[in-house]
């Protein structure tokens, strides 16, 4: 049910199987746009699942995840899913694949493969007892003792619960009143919230949470480490920040240089100024990475700010003085903004 028919966000989901275990599955997007996402995923993951549909067959995103999941060193599973349709053709899907160097145990090869239809639900237990199997076979362990470790798989401001973070846990235990950091933020546990939504007092190894207590927003992707005391916290998190001023500060002196003598020899070009505005920091790095990729020889398109939450006044009073548009993506504007934008006659573009 999201927007253009795909998945945007990352989510992820828990599972009982049939013998009372649990399987979690984080579920990235397939369109090429969400590379980074699709890497984070294979990240975090001990098994892969890759998803070809039978009537479609390997498209680039499927080459991709390949080797995202090579890159990461993870298992392979794969699911000929829509075997539903008139039109299917499992064995053109597994010859594909097998070009792609990834050879099914039918076809002599090392990777489990399983046909399923998620319309009738055909197949989908043998997938799961799969995952078990493979799990089983990598003996696949995490430790319960110590403090939290996760990895930040969505981050987005929210009204009357401020910044919420989906996090998967990976080791330790993490409840409610830790301390951590993470990135170049940190916080204390102020609630947690399972994948259905309900209040949970702790959360232990691969477990996806949605944590609420950050100081900001953290990036997708960062690494969250509980800790013992406030100071600590504090200490690695103002350090990271610090870094990460200091990084930006050479990036835009050297960008501001060479942009001098780009201009001054392409005395042609144009420039578009963007700020982007999303609902979780996932998009926001897409959208960054996709526009930057759409100049032309003409128009150099420059994105100088993004990040996640309603468009504010300073969204507005940034893009009216650098001469830019903002690009709404799952946000509205605020009423002040709006009424702001107007006076100053700035362009806001909304989409979803």
């Amino acid at each position: 049910g999201e927007a253009g028919g795909i998945t945007q966000h990352i989510g992820a989901s828990r599972i009982e199987a049939s013998d009372g275990r649990t399987v979690v599955f984080v579920d990235t997007p397939g369109h090429e746009a969400f590379t980074q996402m699709r890497a984070r995923g294979a990240q975090v993951t001990d098994i892969v699942v890759l998803v070809v549909a039978a009537d479609d067959g390997v498209m680039p995103q499927t080459k991709e995840a390949i080797n995202h999941a090579r890159a990461g060193n993870v298992p392979l599973i794969v699911a000929v899913n829509k075997i539903d349709k008139a039109n299917a053709n499992p064995d053109r899907v597994l010859q594909q694949l097998a070009e792609q160097e990834v050879l099914v145990e039918s076809w002599g090869g090392e990777v489990p493969m399983v046909k399923v239809s998620a319309k009738t639900g055909e197949g989908i237990s043998d997938v799961l007892d799969m995952i078990l199997l493979v799990s089983e076979m990598k003996e696949l362990t995490a430790s319960e003792q110590g403090p939290a470790r996760g990895v930040v798989l969505e981050a987005r401001k929210e009204k009357g619960r401020g910044i919420v973070a989906t996090v998967l846990v990976q080791q330790g235990n993490l409840s409610v009143g830790d301390y951590f950091f993470c990135g170049s933020t940190w916080g204390r546990v102020r609630a947690l919230a399972d994948d259905s939504g309900g209040r949970i007092k702790t959360a232990g190894p691969s477990s996806p949470v949605e944590v609420m207590g950050f100081e900001a927003v953290p990036a997708a992707g960062d690494i969250l480490q509980g800790t013992e005391d406030e100071a600590k916290a504090v200490e690695v998190s103002s350090f990271r920040s610090q870094k990460e001023k200091e990084e930006g500060l050479l990036a835009t002196r050297k960008v501001s240089l060479e942009n001098l003598f780009d201009s001054i020899a392409e005395s042609e070009t144009k420039e578009l100024n963007v700020v982007i505005k999303a609902d979780v920091q996932g998009s926001v790095e897409v959208l960054r990475e996709t526009l930057g990729t759409l100049g032309t020889e003409k128009v150099t398109i420059n994105v100088l700010h993004g990040s996640v939450g309603a468009i504010t006044t300073n969204d507005v009073m940034l893009a009216s003085a650098s001469n830019a548009i903002i690009i709404g993506f799952a946000v509205r504007p605020e009423r002040t903004a709006r009424e702001l934008a107007e006076a100053e006659q700035v362009d806001i573009r909304l989409y979803t």
